[in-house]
C-alpha cells in the first residue's frame, strides 16, 4: 500500500503540489487525470522519489520511504517518450533490469517469454526496436517495467504520442495487462475517455491539488464539486447559471427547463447547472428530453460523430451527437436536453442535490 500523507512540493515559494493525502492500494489501477500543468507528473515523481517532498510523508506498506532515493525503492516508470535500447533486441530490452538485479538465466528467460506473452510481443523478440511499430515498442518499454516486478509501476501519459489505432488498441489490452500483475500502478492522463476505458480509480487534479478520488465511474456520474466535473469533461462540460424557483431552473422571468426528479430537494435561489455534451440531443430519446431553441455557430464532423457548437440564452454549448450533422451556422435549431443526467452546484462549486444514477 503507498500512502502519501499531506504530501507537498514548493518552489520559489509557490505550491507545485499543495498538501496531499492519498491511499493506493496493492494491485490496484489507479489513474490521474487533468489538464496539461495540473501536477500529474510531479506527483508521480514524488511517489517514485524523484523528488523529495517540501513536505508531509511517503510511505509503503508502512514503512516511512520518504528520504530514499529512487534507486532503493522498488519502482518502474514508463513515458510519453517510450525509452528502448536501440542496439539490444526486444528480449534484451527487456531482460536488462533482471539483469541489472543479478538474476540468474532461467529467472531471466521465464520473466521475458510471461511479459512477451502478455503483450503479445513473443513473435518479435529477436528484432531491434528500430524494426518494430510504434506500438510494439511501447509494449516492449511496458514489459520492461513489468519483469521489474516492482512494487509501482508509473506510467506518465505513455500513449500520447502513438497513433489514434495502435492508442485504441494499448487502452483496452492495458487493464488486463495491470490485472496480471499485483503491484500498484498509476496512469496519468489529459483524456476523461482514457480514464473511463481503464476504470479502477481516478484522482482528478487541478493546479497542483487532487479534488476528487475514488472508483473512476463513480466520480465520472457523481462529481462532489463543479471543478471535477469539468475536469472529467471532453469536449468541455455546458454549464448555466439559473435560479431555482419551485419547480424550474430559470432567468429572469425565463424558464430554461424543468427540474428533473433527482434534483428536486434543492433549495430555491441562485445555482449553476452541468450537463455533459452527449446529454444534448439532436432529438429526443423516448419521453427524456426538454426542448431547448438554440442557434448553430459551427458544426464539426469527425467521423461518425459530430461536435455541434450552439448559442443557448448567451451561453455556447456543445451538442456531441452520433452521426454526421452539418447544420449552417446561425440556423435557429430544437435540442433535446436530457434532463435525467443534470447536475446542479451551489455558488461554491460544491454538488447539490442526487446526481442520477442511470449510466451516463
Amino acid at each position: 500500500m503507498l500512502e502519501l500523507r499531506n504530501v507537498s512540493k514548493t518552489a520559489a515559494g509557490e505550491f507545485h503540489i499543495h498538501p496531499t493525502n492519498l491511499t493506493l492500494q496493492r494491485g490496484s489501477l489507479n489513474v490521474l487525470l487533468g489538464p496539461t500543468l495540473s501536477g500529474k507528473t510531479s506527483l508521480m515523481r514524488l511517489m517514485a522519489g524523484l523528488d523529495r517532498p517540501s513536505g508531509g510523508s511517503v510511505l509503503f506498506d508502512g514503512q516511512d520511504v520518504t528520504g530514499w532515493p529512487v534507486q532503493k525503492r522498488n519502482v518502474a516508470m514508463v513515458y510519453q517518450q517510450f525509452i528502448n535500447y536501440p542496439a539490444l533486441t526486444v528480449y534484451e530490452n527487456i531482460a536488462s533490469p533482471m539483469r541489472n538485479a543479478g538474476k540468474d538465466k532461467a529467472t531471466i528467460d521465464r520473466g521475458v517469454r510471461k511479459a512477451a506473452d502478455l503483450l503479445r510481443l513473443t513473435p518479435y523478440l529477436e528484432r531491434t526496436p528500430l524494426n518494430l511499430s510504434g506500438g510494439q515498442q511501447q509494449r516492449t518499454a511496458l514489459a520492461r517495467a513489468i519483469v521489474k516486478n516492482a512494487n509501482l509501476v508509473l506510467l506518465d501519459e505513455p500513449l500520447a504520442n502513438l497513433d489514434y489505432k495502435l492508442r485504441e488498441e494499448l487502452r483496452e489490452e492495458l487493464p488486463r495487462i495491470f490485472a496480471a500483475t499485483g503491484a500498484i500502478f498509476v496512469y496519468a492522463t489529459t483524456e476523461p475517455s482514457e480514464a473511463l476505458l481503464l476504470g479502477g480509480n481516478t484522482a482528478t487534479m487541478s493546479e497542483g491539488r487532487i479534488t476528487q478520488f475514488g472508483r473512476t465511474i463513480e466520480i465520472y456520474r457523481r462529481p462532489a464539486d463543479l471543478l471535477t466535473a469539468r475536469t472529467f469533461a471532453d469536449p468541455p462540460l455546458n454549464t448555466m447559471d439559473v435560479v431555482k424557483a419551485g419547480g424550474t431552473f430559470g432567468r429572469g422571468d425565463r424558464r430554461v427547463v424543468d427540474v428533473p426528479a433527482h434534483l428536486a430537494g434543492v433549495a430555491d435561489g441562485p445555482v449553476t447547472i452541468a450537463f455533459q455534451p452527449h446529454h444534448l440531443l439532436p432529438r429526443p430519446r423516448g419521453d427524456a428530453g426538454q426542448v431547448l431553441k438554440a442557434r448553430t455557430l459551427v458544426s464539426e464532423i469527425a467521423g461518425s460523430e459530430s461536435f455541434v457548437h450552439v448559442e443557448f440564452e448567451g451561453e455556447r454549448w456543445v451538442m456531441l451527437a452520433h452521426g454526421i450533422h452539418d447544420i449552417e451556422p446561425d440556423t435557429q435549431i430544437d435540442l433535446y436536453l436530457d434532463t435525467r443526467h443534470l447536475m446542479a452546484f451551489d455558488g461554491s462549486g460544491r454538488a447539490i442535490g442526487e446526481h442520477a444514477l442511470e449510466a451516463a
